[in-house]
């Protein structure tokens, strides 16, 4: 008996393509290789060369937190720096409130090249 209120009741469901979800899997696998590629991994790398940067610096170093304060390093604890910035006021700032920008990255990760002087004849 069909049903006249609901005809779509009595309709056959249509058969899925063939094939289909091998297909979409190796969509989503691509879309996560490219994300990971070009989002995930770059992220990583700068953060590694970020925390790298922030364990390499001594005192006497300036520099300066994310909040815009510029100071120099006098003292250099587990987690902490003391940071000097005026005469005779120190404060006491964590290492992930240092800052840098991608110039000073880069400068602070390459090792320093010996300047040699040439002398003229």
């Amino acid at each position: 008996m069909t049903n006249f209120l609901f005809p779509i009741l009595d309709a056959a469901p249509a058969a899925a393509p063939a094939g289909g979800g091998s297909s979409m899997l190796i969509f989503i696998l691509l879309m996560i290789l490219i994300f990971y590629f070009f989002m995930i991994r770059p992220q990583q790398k700068k953060q590694k060369k970020l925390e790298e940067a922030r364990n390499n610096l001594q005192r006497g170093d300036k520099v300066v937190t994310i909040g815009g304060i510029h100071g120099k390093i006098t003292d250099i604890k587990d987690n902490t720096f003391t940071i000097e910035i005026a005469h005779d006021v120190r404060i006491e700032v964590d290492k992930a409130a240092i800052s840098f920008n991608e110039a000073a990255l880069n400068q602070k990760s390459e090792p320093k090249k010996e300047e040699t002087k040439v002398e003229n004849e």
